[in-house]
């Protein structure tokens, strides 16, 4: 499905045909224009950590090869490392591939494109028809995986903090009825869309401030304890995080 996903995007990065020098440029000088721009920013933020998959991520891996000893248990950290960096890297790539797509197509034209059928038409449009069926495509593939990451990500922190065990079908209904719910009562799509990955966003410091924590305490780490400079690191990440979604806040109410 991840595969799809990116050869879908990329596929568009190459119909689109997009300035490499200002997509260069971009990419080490960024700003924001308005609270739209950080209400996206927050949002691909989210769409590319995704918290709670932390929690689901470190169920799946933390019976799955046990180290026997210190040398094993480094030799597994660093396999996970390689791991979760091709992971974020993939999700980064894409997540980059959309807006440099939308940057090329829809803003050198002079479009705000604000619904996904929109951009799908003007996919249509600007380019051919393929892109657009790619487009929708890729979509509808991330959407499936991501969902299914969701509901079991749901199932694992549901069961962990209730410390019970209910059926495993209820679990999973009680994790997928609030979306469901979203799209049974009409809210725009892509709004839903947005706001959903935003909230997410939120969500990265409930998971990354205990993870920091947790990863710093010899204790309970032992020999991978984090260094000193990754952990001022860590928070420094954190602290940068947590201001971004208060500074939200406070220009959207405020």
């Amino acid at each position: 499905m991840i595969l799809i996903v990116v050869l879908a995007f990329a596929f568009q990065v190459i119909v689109a045909k997009p300035d490499m020098g200002a997509v260069a440029v971009g990419m080490f000088t960024p700003k924001f224009e308005g609270v739209d721009s950080i209400l996206l920013a927050a949002g691909i933020l989210g769409a590319t950590v995704m918290p709670h998959a932390i929690y689901l991520h470190s169920s799946l891996t933390q019976n799955r090869i046990v180290g026997m000893n210190e040398a094993e248990k480094k030799q597994i950290f660093k396999l996970e490392f390689i791991d979760i960096i091709i992971a974020m890297i993939i999700a980064g790539a894409v997540n980059l591939a959309m807006v440099i797509v939308s940057a090329a197509l829809f803003f050198k034209n002079g479009l705000v494109v604000e619904d996904l059928d929109v951009a799908f038409q003007q996919f249509s449009h600007l380019a051919e028809l393929v892109t657009a069926i790619s487009f929708g495509l890729g979509l509808l593939i991330a959407g499936l995986s991501s969902s299914s990451v969701g509901t079991m990500a749901g199932d694992v922190v549901m069961q962990g903090f209730i410390n019970k065990r209910i059926n495993l079908y209820l679990r999973r209904a009680i994790t997928i009825i609030p979306p469901l719910a979203i799209i049974g009562f009409g809210v725009n799509p892509t709004k839903a869309l947005v706001i959903s990955q935003v909230i997410l966003s939120f969500g990265i410091a409930f998971a990354l401030v205990p993870l920091v924590m947790f990863t710093s305490n010899r204790q309970i780490m032992g020999g991978l304890v984090n260094r000193k400079m990754t952990a001022a690191l860590g928070w420094l990440i954190s602290g940068l995080v947590v201001s971004l979604n208060l500074f939200l806040v406070y220009q959207m109410f405020v």
